[in-house]
Formats: C-alpha cells, sequence, structure tokens
C-alpha cells in the first residue's frame, strides 16, 4: 500500500477557507527530490513530510518551488492529522524536529496552540522596487530573518492591495507581509502575505509570518493575546500569544481530502 496523504485546511473552522496544506506521512524515509515532486504535484502553498522518530516526528514543508524553514498552517494541519488518524492520544503533545528546532502543538478547548520562535523585525529600508510592486505608501518597512514587514495606514489599504508579482519575484527574501491595525470588530490587526520567488504569490494564512507580526503589534498595541486577521481571498483567523522568545500561535483546522500515493 502507498503512504496516507492529506488536503488540511488550516486557521479555520469551514472547509475551504483558511490555508489548505498537504499532510503526507512517510514510512520510511523518503529524499528531497522526491519530496518536492509530491509537493509541485499537490500544488498546495506548502505540503509537510513526517517520519516518525523516537522523540516525535521529523517534519519538513516545501513550496511547489522550494523547500523552507518554518511554516505554520502545515504545521498546524500535521498536528491535526496525527490526533484525528490516533497516531497519538488526544492529551499527547506533537513534537516536530525542523529546521527552526524543536516545534511543539497541544490541544486546547478552542483550537490547537503551536509553539514557534518569535522572529522579530528590525528597521530597514525597502529594497528597491519593493514599495512599487506594492503599490503602497509604507507607514513602516523592517525586516526580519525571512521576510519584509510593510506596514500600511489601515485595513482597507491592506485589502485593496494588487500587487505586481512578477516584480515581486526578485526580492532576495522569502516574501514580504503587509499589515495593518484592524478596523473590524474582534481582530487586533490584519495581514495579507506575498512570496512569489517561493512559487507563492499570496498564502492564504500564514502562520510563521505572525512569529514576526505577533510581536511587532504586541509592541504597539501594549498586548501580549491578540487575535489576527490574513485578509486574502479564503482569509483566516490566527490566535497570537506572546511568551518571551516564543510565539503561541493558535488555531482549527479540518480534513477536507484523505487519499494514499502510489507506491512510486
Amino acid at each position: 500500500m502507498g503512504m496516507k496523504i492529506y488536503t488540511v485546511d488550516s486557521f479555520t473552522e469551514e472547509p475551504f477557507a483558511g490555508n489548505p496544506a498537504g499532510v503526507c506521512i512517510l514510512s520510511e524515509p523518503r529524499d528531497e527530490n522526491w519530496m518536492q515532486n509530491v509537493a509541485r504535484e499537490m500544488n498546495l502553498s506548502e505540503t509537510a513530510f513526517l517520519l516518525e522518530e523516537e522523540d516525535g516526528f521529523r517534519l519538513r514543508w516545501f513550496t511547489p518551488a522550494s523547500e523552507v524553514a518554518l511554516c505554520g498552517h502545515a504545521t498546524l494541519a500535521s498536528a491535526h492529522i496525527l490526533w484525528e488518524t490516533e497516531v497519538l492520544g488526544r492529551r499527547e503533545r506533537a513534537r516536530f524536529h525542523t529546521m527552526s528546532g524543536l516545534l511543539e502543538a497541544e490541544q486546547k478547548k478552542d483550537g490547537i496552540e503551536m509553539d514557534f520562535p518569535a522572529t522579530p523585525d528590525e528597521p530597514a529600508a525597502a529594497p528597491i522596487g519593493l514599495v512599487e510592486a506594492l503599490g503602497v505608501v509604507p507607514v513602516y518597512c523592517g525586516k526580519n530573518s525571512f521576510d519584509y514587514i510593510i506596514e500600511v495606514e489601515s485595513e482597507d489599504a491592506v485589502r485593496r492591495l494588487d500587487p505586481d508579482f512578477a516584480a515581486l519575484r526578485a526580492l532576495d527574501e522569502r516574501g514580504v507581509m503587509v499589515t495593518s491595525a484592524a478596523d473590524t470588530p474582534g481582530y487586533d490587526f490584519v495581514s495579507r502575505f506575498f512570496a512569489p520567488a517561493v512559487g507563492i504569490n499570496e498564502d492564504p494564512v500564514t502562520g510563521s509570518a505572525h512569529c514576526c507580526l505577533g510581536p511587532y503589534w504586541g509592541a504597539r498595541l501594549g498586548k501580549k493575546e491578540m487575535v489576527a486577521f490574513q485578509a486574502s481571498a479564503r482569509g483566516g483567523i490566527v490566535r497570537v500569544r506572546l511568551d518571551g522568545k516564543r510565539v503561541k500561535l493558535g488555531g482549527r483546522a479540518i480534513t477536507v481530502i484523505r487519499g494514499e500515493l502510489a507506491d512510486i
């Protein structure tokens, strides 16, 4: 029999919303070219590959174009599948060994909470062409180890963005977060995330971006706990809790496809 593979919508309670991720549970180690080909075949923003180890699971994430060092929604999807398929008991913590160190997830009353490293930004000049590609007037520009962060004046400005993806593809970094304080009641801040350089024009809901957005807005709003909305066409809700050098990211997930890879 082939390996099990799933599509899970993350950071949502509704099917066909949030951010879809592939989750492939490996029965044996596979090389990165094979994983890259599967991710390209799935054609989702990320596909996660899980291999059980003595103390948790080895977890790797691939976009259709490349491997990435940190991914929130595919980690949420992976934890969801491990509990749903009863590989883990409901009270067990999911432990993932990744390129970004040990990541953990646990069941909470309001969904799954993941423990991620904070990746705060530093002020930085926008690279040539970035502002023009986004078509915005920045309030602030910064950069962390993965992405640029651009604050704009309003939620409406975030929602109206229509970037030049061909120009954004020239960025040296993974992508760019565009964000503002929220005007919509119930949310603290909103964002969108663009990463054409790694094969994703717009990511529907980006957990890893909130490892930067959380500290950024926590400092400006004076809050340790926040609710964020990523205003893509699919949309998704991310609960953010700051804990020193860690960021706790919370959300729900729902399985929409269950399948099996051919034995290839």
